[in-house]
């Protein structure tokens, strides 16, 4: 069996590999996007399928600018080799300014399909229903999860959740409403677990997490397995739902976004004192931890730093993006060979004093 460094240099190589094939795609005149020929004609001057051979070459890109996802038309992100397909678009976050939109059309199945390879049979039976409790709307979680449910055999139920709503109320200072609507949508999911006997399995945000088994056991409904994602996701809430709230069920913790796709969480080790370690989809995505001061400097490993993405599909190629996000950065694993990220958190900005939320 090759060890640890064997296989962190095996994935370092198939990233290059995949760096060369997504540049060949997305700047080939045949099969790339409008977005990326157009930039590379008006601001590089240069083809970078000649000058980048690997994943340390794309800093001779320009860092992705938020802007470019805000607005119109969203075709010129659709590659001219997926033309033919059925596409989605969908919205991130829950924010109520212009949202940034990504347009897919299997990344998503792709992202959740591999992700449930990760779930414990035990647990997460296949052929049972699914619950899920989440946003809804134009994010792709809704989506992700039915098609999840699909893949292991089950049908997915689902609520209607508007996350903006909610933050309308907020900055409002409309507490109290804000919690009836929170109670409206608990109501929904009473109601199905109630009506469809079904149901083993389920997604939630940790506070809707925490409201449902505030009104109910998951036990007495029969939940075993329990899908678990959000900003809200400390490690503190992490010892909270395997103490106090998941009778047994087992927690499988999640980081993910409509830009990335869907990380996998190390397994519950109690050496770890509850914190929440993910690993991105690489090759298909990549999460650095940079200095927030120069995002072209990479923390040691268990220093603190922004989360800068790459994402690598042939849907969507998104070189050295700053993200939203804090964490520490963590050391490649045997069952995941590249860097991973702790506690994942909130970005808070020294220059305004803001919180950026995060996405779920």
């Amino acid at each position: 069996m090759a060890n640890l460094q064997e296989m962190i240099d095996s994935a370092r190589t198939a990233l290059d590999e995949r760096v060369r094939q997504m540049v060949a795609w997305h700047f080939d005149p045949a099969t790339g996007c409008p977005f990326w020929l157009e930039f590379a004609k008006d601001r590089l001057g240069w083809d970078p399928r000649d000058r980048i051979g690997g994943f340390s070459d794309l800093t001779r890109l320009p860092a992705f600018e938020d802007e470019w996802l805000r607005g119109g038309p969203v075709r010129r992100w659709v590659p001219k080799g997926l033309a033919d397909k059925p596409i989605y678009v969908f919205e991130t976050g829950g924010t109520t300014g212009l949202p940034k939109s990504r347009i897919n059309a299997d990344d998503f199945r792709i992202d959740y399909a591999e992700f449930s390879k990760s779930l414990p049979d035990e647990f997460f039976p296949p052929g049972s229903d699914w619950l899920h409790l989440g946003p809804s709307g134009p994010r792709r979680l809704r989506l992700a999860i039915e098609y999840l449910a699909q893949v292991r055999g089950g049908i997915c139920f689902s609520i209607d959740l508007d996350p903006r709503w909610v933050i309308k109320l907020l900055k409002r200072g409309h507490y109290e409403e804000a919690e009836r609507y929170k109670q409206h949508c608990l109501d929904q999911a009473l109601t199905i677990l109630k009506a469809h006997r079904g149901i083993r399995c389920l997604f939630a945000t940790p506070k809707l997490l925490e409201g449902l088994c505030e009104r109910t056991s998951l036990k007495k409904h029969r939940i075993s397995g329990v899908f678990c994602g959000g900003t809200e996701m400390t490690p503190e809430f992490h010892r909270f739902a395997r103490e106090e709230l998941l009778e047994g069920a087992y927690f499988a913790a999640t980081y993910g976004n409509t830009l990335m796709g869907l990380a996998c969480h190390k397994p519950f080790d109690p050496a770890d004192n509850y914190a929440i370690i993910y690993y991105p989809p690489q090759p298909r995505a990549v999460l650095e931890v940079r200095n927030p001061d120069n995002l072209e400097e990479t923390v040691e490993y268990g220093e603190t730093g922004r989360g800068v993405l790459t994402t690598l599909t042939k849907e969507f190629f998104m070189p050295r993006f700053a993200e939203r996000d804090a964490c520490e950065r963590e050391p490649p694993i045997d069952l995941y060979p590249w860097d991973g990220v702790r506690n994942v958190r909130p970005f808070q900005d020294a220059s305004s004093g803001s919180v950026t939320v995060g996405v779920y």
